[in-house]
């Protein structure tokens, strides 16, 4: 009677650990890596925030627009006027009260 001994399949076993690690490495960069989810998340939430500055900035520079067309030659209103003269110069009406 001979007894058979077998070695383990070390090559085996050394392919799938290999297979495991490759496997876990791409799984890890697919989730956190630079194109990964994580950072598509941040990347949205970033361009929704630029979204709504780039907004904001639209309506600053209508109002500013609005402004200086109110101020021009071709166009004259006298409320934005005399709010400017008030605020520039200091003037008040003899009829109106200060209070400091």
């Amino acid at each position: 009677m001979t007894h058979l001994r077998h070695r383990p399949a070390f090559g085996a076993l050394l392919y799938f650990a290999g297979a495991l690690v490759i496997g876990a490495y791409f799984t890890f960069a697919a989730v956190q890596g630079d194109y990964g989810l994580f950072r598509r998340a941040e990347i949205e939430v970033e361009a929704r925030q630029q979204a709504e500055e780039l907004d904001r900035l639209k309506a600053e520079v209508a109002r500013m627009e609005n402004l200086t067309r109110r101020l021009s030659d071709t166009y004259l209103d006298l409320d934005l006027l005399d709010e400017q003269a008030r605020d520039v110069l200091g003037l008040v009406r003899a009829d109106e009260i200060v209070v400091r």
